[in-house]
């Protein structure tokens, strides 16, 4: 059981990992948001469609209600990556995962209130120390700066991930992580589309190189392994085990993009990872017990 629980943690761990590049590739990809979104459900589609049908995995849903939910939850993924990039277009890349990682307290608030789960003071307390964290990690904002524009992005895009990763918990215990994030992409690249008329796709043939990363790494596997995390947590507990992503975010921005990650983001950053160990103590205990 112990051994289970460390691999669960560790494979939640590597999805954050590779759902973080996905910030630094949105802001070195020259094209617009739309486009760039619309790449990367269309090919994460066709990634994981080919999967499926090499593992000869079922690609059928159960009820009209599970594609109901998955249908509304891939609405608010799509809204998700759209405010996101939206947010570290107009700003960098650290001001807009951090202020999209306010989605563990927006999630820790919203789960309770939608679900029947249990409202725990605990995941209350985590989630303010990665809000205080956030708080020291981010500079000071002003009215009329970009970076207050990519602040309010952030936090309407932390909105749209909370309650899409609330959405699909009950839909993650009964469908292969994969064939949910099928569909998804699926809905996301159809919902798109007419971004492709309004803005072309010339720039396709100098970026694919990047959008090819970002469709296969950040969202095809990352995704898959980041939903079939959701069967062994909470959504809240993923939620604030994935607050590890801005400090990933951050490093890959300073290695590639140059940007230089001030003696705060040390502070905030490690404020942060302690959230994440405390949880995955906590969670290990629960199933112990359990």
């Amino acid at each position: 059981m112990k051994n289970q629980h460390f691999k669960n943690v560790l494979e939640l761990s590597f999805a954050t990992f590779l759902i973080s590049t996905s910030a630094v590739l949105g802001k070195y990809i020259q094209m617009p948001t739309s486009v760039i979104i619309w790449w990367r459900a269309a090919l994460a589609f066709i990634i994981l469609f080919a999967f499926a049908k090499t593992q000869k995995i079922n690609l059928t849903f159960n009820s009209k209600k599970d594609k109901i939910t998955l249908a509304i939850s891939a609405i608010f993924l799509g809204a998700h990556w759209v405010t996101y990039f939206h947010s570290i277009k107009v700003s960098n890349v650290s001001i807009g995962m951090l202020s999209l990682f306010t989605f563990p307290a927006i999630t820790s608030i919203l789960e309770p209130l939608i679900t029947k789960a249990r409202f725990d003071k605990t995941h209350l307390l985590l989630a303010v120390l990665v809000l205080i964290g956030i708080y020291i990690l981010a500079p000071e904002f002003n009215i009329e700066n970009s970076d207050f524009k990519g602040v309010l992005w952030g936090i309407l895009s932390a909105l749209l991930f909370a309650l899409r990763n609330i959405m699909l918990k009950s839909v993650s215990q009964k469908y292969d992580s994969s064939v949910i994030t099928l569909y998804q992409f699926l809905v996301v690249s159809i919902l798109l589309s007419p971004a492709l008329y309004l803005f072309g796709i010339e720039e396709i043939k100098t970026q694919y190189p990047y959008i090819i990363m970002l469709a296969l790494l950040a969202t095809a596997i990352g995704h898959s392994l980041f939903i079939r995390g959701l069967k062994n947590f909470t959504a809240t507990t993923a939620s604030i085990m994935l607050s590890t992503q801005p400090i990933f975010g951050i490093i890959l921005a300073f290695i590639f993009l140059n940007e230089v990650p001030s003696p705060n983001t040390y502070i905030g950053g490690g404020l942060i990872l302690a959230t994440v160990v405390i949880e995955s103590i906590r969670s290990r205990k629960q199933i112990s017990n359990s």
